[in-house]
């Protein structure tokens, strides 16, 4: 007896009525004029060009890379359409798949226009998303608050607790290297320095404290002088870093002022004082000025060629300011070293470190042919603010949206993306060159503390009140994997330099680290 096809059901009834969407190109399409210009420079490569109305996106990075002469050595491209809004204003469209489905078929330009394409270098290995933890380390005997992996080597990460240390792991054995007491309280922030050499850690009793990052050994003593407690703490870049010197580190205080150390003689070199209540987050830029945030609902800039002088006080938001990111954070804190540096590494010439990590951050930092610094600050009062502040104290944007407090923000690698989590369970996605707003992800269900980007921009991974960590693809912006696992809240995360572990820290004591 023949086997009978079941009746098709209800939803398959209803999905074969539906009109589908099929993403073809059809054969009449005309052809287009076109022509490149870099998203950094802003100039023009090719002059004007007759190109298929459905071009694809490979396409378009073949035929730059022979107009910019390195077929045999092809380099990786994102290109967006410049379109201007009735405002006046330029905007930027993603071109994704080709150009007919993204450009053509929407509407936003015919077939007559002439297209700008701005084109950006992308990373040129790809990170692959996590997938699983293969265990839980134990060793804190409380609450992870911080944690960051060195610059050099995803091998070594370090993590603050409550229970007063901070602990070295080694992540290719999943297993405890050191642990670095000598703090009295809780360690509530951790960062290695630029050169790989030194890890700071700041903490609830009022002190810093140095230590050796290969040994773990501690730097002499508590560096005192803050008469509450170190909320965050930013390195001074290594390109700014004369010779023969160590980088100087900056801390953040409840008490309302930021201290400048010197590493190496262990003395406060300066103490950056005006804001009149505790300050939340500090940053060190490449244009050597150190921005802080303040519960007084300023940012400060200090500029540190000059000593330490204010140059700006940028006043807009309704609340406290919780958190800061500059367009270059992801650089500046990797130093000279990239996705092939091991711990051998930070025993590089500081002269070659140097100049590799000036490169690297000239890369980022131009935009339109000149150096730019982009500010963004995240709020209490649900909002934050882009800035370029060392061109004017008045911000760019206002960016809303969000319906709680916004607890981080961070730039992407490559300066062109902003995330910001919040207490509303969302974590936004914005234009990082203009503020605009792109996108959101929802999919965690309790407030999102924290997120970390790949150091190819291309995925996201945010921590959560819900115990899980997400991993989201900036691209599709859609949710790429779950990650549960912790019995607790997830309070920190990071992702390693060469993509390939993800660090999380929480209420439950664990450390896990993720790989793909």
């Amino acid at each position: 007896m023949a086997t009978l096809i079941p009746p098709p059901s209800k939803k398959q009834k209803k999905e074969a009525c539906q009109i589908r969407d099929v993403d073809l190109v059809p054969a009449d399409v005309p052809h287009v004029l076109i022509k490149f210009q870099a998203a950094d420079s802003g100039e023009s490569v090719g002059g004007s060009l007759r190109v298929p109305g459905g071009i694809t996106e490979k396409q378009l990075e073949e035929l730059l890379n022979q107009l910019s002469g390195t077929h045999d050595d092809a380099v990786p491209y994102s290109f967006s359409l410049l379109t201007n809004s009735s405002s006046g204003d330029t905007t930027l469209v993603d071109i994704k798949d080709n150009l007919y489905s993204s450009v053509l078929r929407p509407g936003l330009k015919t077939a007559e226009d002439f297209m700008t394409l701005v084109y950006t270098p992308r990373a040129v290995f790809k990170v692959k998303a996590v997938t699983h933890s293969s265990t839980a380390i134990a060793g804190h005997a409380a609450t992870i608050l911080c944690c960051s992996f060195a610059p050099n080597d995803s091998g070594r990460m370090c993590s603050g607790a409550g229970d007063s240390n901070a602990r070295i792991w080694d992540c290719n054995t999943n297993t405890p290297l050191k642990t670095l007491s000598g703090h009295t309280n809780w360690v509530l922030c951790v960062a290695y320095s630029p050169c790989g050499t030194y890890i700071a850690t700041g903490s609830m009793d009022n002190t810093v404290r140095l230590w050796d990052a290969a040994s773990g050994v501690s730097l002499g003593g508590p560096l005192v002088g803050h008469s509450k407690w170190i909320a965050s703490l930013a390195w001074e870049p290594i390109h700014l870093v004369q010779d023969g010197e160590t980088p100087r580190l900056a801390s953040a205080s409840k008490d309302g002022t930021v201290k400048v150390w010197h590493s190496t003689r262990r003395v406060c070199v300066a103490t950056l004082s005006g804001h009149t209540n505790a300050v939340s987050c500090v940053k060190w830029s490449g244009s050597n000025i150190i921005y802080s945030a303040s519960h007084d609902k300023t940012i400060r800039a200090w500029d540190m060629a000059v000593g330490g002088k204010t140059i700006q006080v940028l006043k807009s938001h309704a609340h406290w300011v919780n958190h800061l990111s500059i367009s270059t954070d992801y650089v500046l804190c990797k130093g000279g070293f990239d996705h092939m540096s091991s711990r051998g590494s930070a025993k590089t010439d500081t002269a070659e470190l140097r100049s590799r990590a000036r490169a690297e951050y000239e890369k980022v930092a131009r935009l339109g042919g000149s150096t730019s610094e982009r500010l963004v600050s995240a709020s209490d009062d649900f909002t934050m603010y882009f800035w370029e502040p060392l061109k004017s104290a008045k911000p760019v944007c206002r960016m809303t949206g969000h319906q709680k407090l916004v607890n981080h923000v961070s730039f992407s690698p490559d300066g062109r993306y902003i995330a910001s989590a919040s207490f509303d369970n969302s974590i936004k996605l914005w234009d990082g060159i203009r503020g605009t707003f792109i996108g959101s992800f929802r999919g965690h269900v309790a407030p999102v503390y924290q997120t970390a980007w790949s150091a190819d921009s291309r995925l996201l991974v945010s921590c959560s009140k819900d115990t899980t960590l997400k991993v989201w693809d900036v691209r599709s912006r859609n949710l790429s994997v779950n990650l549960p696992g912790h019995a607790d809240e997830v309070y920190a995360v990071d992702w390693s330099v060469d993509g390939r572990k993800v660090a999380s820290g929480g209420k439950d004591k664990m450390v896990r680290i993720w790989s793909s």
